[in-house]
């Protein structure tokens, strides 16, 4: 199955892993990437493991002829896209999975070689190590962290990016296997991956370093992209970019799921939770239109009818229903503009992107102006509102500017200008309906004023026209995606505009308890 193809059937993925109780990590983890990446996810165990976020405490190996049994049965019954590999514990288990994939034919097969504990210490003998050695022949891809890439190849711990790309190599000579080099243990800003084979490097992907303690099962989640990825029919290289997107963003967005008192999970969902509403009092029934209502014609208008029910969460949202009264607090519109510029910073960078993949000369200069609009038009906001502290950016920044940054590395250009269109839309909408409200004595008049601007609308409807030529130009499956990132912008939107309110909430309740939160202006 190949990206855009007519076969819409989920990747069918196998984890063959150990457990996690907490969820962050093994078998837990690799459902749960495989489901955040469309699969369907099956698992097999090879060992119950009492951990937590903070280490190991005990291991429970599957029996041998159990652990056959369940592979069995899997592979009896299921045709399996994809094998993803985690845990194996011993050389006994290790033999029998060994065992079971030279009697199968045409799998893809993702090897996590889990060897070497956070602390440092060898999980395996050495005959279990040799074993798995063996194993990579069985792989397509290798995904040892630089610790585990020594062990395989016998030799010290690299401890620069240059020395890990000469092992990985050695190890794709070894075993012929792909190796997915990671950089996550080198020291510095940089985080650096590598697909490398046999001939050299076949590519690599440069990124910032995460500054989080929620690294808890990024390994085990990684692999589980890739397998997922390359069983949708994704090419190597492709999948690594957007196996690496994703998980930069699952990272930032781990700690505000604030599970364990350790190194936490990432967030394995957070591309998916802006579109999920767990509020029991909101109403998103679509409205009841007429017969005589005319229907949607163009492409941008469905994406907009259908974001109806996120539109009137909006207008509902008590931080935009304040802005509109001037009763908002100045506290929250303080907060929302501090984020609104760390926002900005990451939007212009996306606006340039799309200048970047646009077509034709004249997107390429309205893409490349908007970009420059968005920093220095709201500068002007921020420098009357916001005091000089730099604030960090708040969980739902983080989301939504992932969101932007997922959608530019993958170059489509039709998902990505669908991405950015709700920046635009939503607030001019707002602007528009809002004029009437504004006054001298507004105190947020400025605001007001700023999306009500006639060049802005003008610059909407632009923006509007661009994404509908895009999506005349587009298949059906790319079609689908700039539906699909079109709502998770409108839904982030939603987010965004809620979280001062919800940041006010928390101070509010640390202050009753003795306490100050941090963030709120």
């Amino acid at each position: 199955m190949t990206p855009g193809s007519a076969d819409t059937r989920p990747p069918r993925v196998l984890s063959i892993a150990g457990t996690d109780p907490t969820g962050g990590a093994g078998i837990q983890a690799d459902l749960k990437t495989i489901a955040a990446f469309g699969g369907y996810g099956m698992a097999v165990v090879t060992a119950l493991v009492a951990q937590n976020t903070l280490g190991v405490r005990s291991v429970h190996p599957s029996p041998a002829a159990f652990l056959r049994d369940q592979l069995e049965a899997v592979g009896d019954d299921v045709q399996i896209d994809a094998i993803k590999i985690g845990m194996l514990h011993s050389q006994r288990l290790i033999a029998v999975v060994d065992d079971w994939l030279g009697q199968r034919t045409g799998d893809v097969v993702i090897l996590d070689p889990v060897m070497v504990a956070t602390s440092g210490d060898r999980l395996l003998d050495a005959a279990a190590e040799d074993a798995v050695r063996a194993l990579c022949r069985r792989a397509d891809l290798v995904t040892p962290n630089l610790p585990e890439l020594a062990v395989l190849v016998d030799e010290p711990v690299a401890t620069s990016w240059g020395a890990a790309l000469a092992q990985a190599r050695r190890l794709a000579e070894a075993s012929g296997a792909r190796v997915l080099l990671k950089g996550g243990h080198l020291a510095g800003g940089a985080c650096p991956d590598a697909l490398v084979s046999a001939a050299g490097v076949v590519a690599q992907i440069d990124g910032a370093r995460v500054a989080s303690t929620n690294t808890h099962g990024t390994g085990c989640s990684l692999s589980s992209a890739m397998a997922t990825l390359r069983a949708a029919g994704w090419e190597w290289t492709a999948a690594l970019a957007r196996a690496k997107a994703w998980l930069t963003g699952a990272i930032a967005a781990g700690a505000a799921l604030e599970v364990g008192r350790g190194n936490g999970p990432i967030d394995h969902l957070h591309e998916l939770r802006p579109a999920l509403d767990l509020r029991p009092a909101l109403d998103l029934r679509p409205a009841v239109t007429t017969e005589a209502a005319a229907a949607p014609s163009t492409w941008t208008e469905r994406a907009w009818t259908d974001a109806a029910p996120v539109r009137a969460a909006v207008d509902a949202c008590a931080l935009v229903d304040g802005l509109r009264t001037g009763d908002l607090d100045a506290r929250w519109f303080a907060w929302y503009l501090a984020q609104d510029a760390l926002y900005l910073g990451e939007y212009a960078r996306v606006l340039a992107r799309a200048s970047a993949l646009a077509p034709r000369a004249e997107e390429q200069v309205f893409w490349a102006e908007a970009a420059a609009s968005a920093i220095a038009v709201e500068a002007e906001l921020h420098r009357t509102h916001v005091d000089e502290t730099a604030p960090d950016a708040a969980p739902t920044t983080l989301a939504y500017t992932d969101h932007l940054h997922a959608a530019s590395v993958r170059g489509s250009y039709g998902e990505l200008v669908a991405a950015l269109l709700p920046c635009f839309w939503l607030y001019a909408d707002l602007g528009e309906r809002f004029a009437d409200a504004n006054h001298d004595a507004h105190p947020y008049r400025d605001w007001l004023a700023t999306y009500a601007d006639p060049a802005f609308a003008a610059s909407t409807r632009r923006a509007i026209a661009v994404v509908d030529h895009a999506a005349s130009e587009a298949s059906p499956t790319e079609r689908e995606r700039m539906r699909v990132a079109f709502a998770r912008s409108m839904g982030h939107e939603l987010a965004f505009f809620e979280a001062p309110v919800r940041a006010a909430d928390a101070h509010d309740a640390a202050d009753a308890g003795g306490v100050r939160a941090r963030g709120l202006v």
